[in-house]
């Protein structure tokens, strides 16, 4: 019943009741799925299995998986992923960034005062 393609929905957890397919099975009680919900292990026990099954390879990369989805009717959300997040990350010079650390870094405190008794 558990193979590389089934329709899944997720049960448990931040992506319960999204969908997705198995994307590769790693033991007895994981597996590897993707679709709406993030690409991760997952525990068999937070899966329901659907009926439908895809023609996907063992490991299939985000946008295969996307364009089965979209033969069964479900959306995926495409996202930036973390390459496009760390690009946008680097525009900004380092030398910049490191100028900035050290104006925070020597900033001058003020004593506090103290009461008298």
């Amino acid at each position: 019943m558990i193979e590389t393609g089934r329709l899944v929905a997720k049960t448990a957890g931040r992506d319960a009741g999204k969908k997705g397919l198995i994307v590769d099975i790693i033991d007895d009680n994981y597996v590897l799925v993707d679709g709406q919900l993030r690409r991760k292990k997952c525990n068999i026990k937070h899966l329901e299995l659907l009926p439908s099954v895809a023609s996907i390879e063992k490991g299939a990369s985000h946008e295969a998986v996307s364009a089965e989805l979209k033969k069964f009717g479900i959306d995926v959300k495409e996202t930036a992923g973390k390459k496009a997040n760390a690009e946008t990350k680097s525009e900004k010079p380092r030398k910049a960034r490191a100028a900035k650390g050290k104006e925070q870094k020597t900033a001058v405190k003020t004593p506090k005062k103290q009461k008298n008794k």
